[in-house]
Formats: C-alpha cells, structure tokens, sequence
C-alpha cells in the first residue's frame, strides 16, 4: 500500500513539474488569465546558437497540439515562455526576432506586422538586457492583444492583433523555424 501511494505521489509531482530542459523545470499547466482554465505545456526545448546554450522556451496551449498548423490555429490564450540561460543584449534579442519573423513571413505580411514588432522591440530595449535567469513571457490574450512580463510582471501596454501572435509563434513553428529540432520539441516530440 505505501509502494502504490509513493508511486502515485511520483507520478502527481512528475505531472506538476511538466518538463525539464537543461536544469530549468517548467510546469505542466500556466495560468494567463487570473480566471479560466489553465494553458497545458505542449511542449519544451533548448535554443542553441553554435555551441551555447541560449535559452529554454516552453509553449502552452489551451490543448495539446501535435503539428504547427493546430498549434497557430488554436483559439483562446496561449504563451510563449522562455527562460534565459545567458545574457543578451536588448538588440542581439530583437535581432534574432526580426529575422525570425522575416524567415516566416511574407515581405507583405512582413510590413502589416513591422510597426507592432518595433513595439516589442521598443519594450525589449527597456531592458538594455535579457539577462541570465530572466523569465520572459509572451502571452497571446485574446480581445487584448499580446502581452509582454518580464519575471512575471508585466511591461509596456499589449500589442493588438492576433496576426502579430501568429507571427511570433512562427519564429519557432513556422515553415523555416529558428531551429527545427527546437520545433519538434515545442510539438511535444521528447528532447
């Protein structure tokens, strides 16, 4: 009886814990709203750039989604988590977005979406730094716009369009992703 009831206690933690990339933990569920169901992990990963290890991401999705296309579809409140693991200055960081999104996106789609992208960038250079250890979240808040918290407060008024999201999920689930294993993972396929 003891046996059963530690092995459902590991198995209750192990589901809280939902994830572990390079020594950071992620949790299973997230919650966006302060009410409403929680966002499940759909999956986690690892960026590299050469041989560092830049930072771990995690997507949460109101459900699981196996393929890009349900994941982008998807309606109500997702996040986009990434936990530094160096640091980086404000522009190497909106740099390396601008040219995710551009991989991604049509040189039309690109100009319709450009002014909300400087608006990130303007809130990113707030930071001079995306440091090591900083939680940043981007969270798509339906009848909102996109959210940006840093540890988790808060910065800067959100970002309209649901577009504008879509973009950004596109840096990681697009057609050229900014790294395709980190793709998978992010679609739930294990590290």
């Amino acid at each position: 009886m003891r046996l059963l009831a530690a092995l459902l206690f590991a198995l209750a933690a192990a589901a809280a814990w939902g994830a572990e990339v390079a020594g950071v933990t992620l949790p299973a569920s997230e919650q966006v709203f302060a009410v409403g169901p929680a966002l499940v992990l759909n999956g986690a990963g690892l960026r590299r750039k050469f041989i560092f290890k830049v930072y771990v991401i995690g997507l949460y999705l109101p459900h699981k989604a196996s393929t890009a296309e349900q994941a982008l579809a998807l309606a109500g409140p997702k996040r986009i988590d990434i936990r530094m693991l160096r640091d980086v200055s404000a522009q190497e960081f909106t740099n390396a977005l601008f040219e995710g999104l551009r991989a991604n996106e049509s040189p039309s789609a690109m100009r319709a979406i450009e002014p909300r992208a400087e608006r990130l960038a303007a809130l990113m250079a707030t930071l001079k730094e995306a440091r090591d250890g900083m939680r940043i979240a981007l969270d798509w808040l339906p009848g909102q716009g996109t959210r940006v918290a840093v540890d988790g407060k808060p910065i800067g008024d959100t970002i309209p369009g649901e577009d504008f999201y879509r973009a950004l999920l596109g840096i990681w689930l697009g057609p050229h992703p900014v790294q395709a294993d980190l793709k998978s993972a992010l679609l739930g396929a294990p590290n």
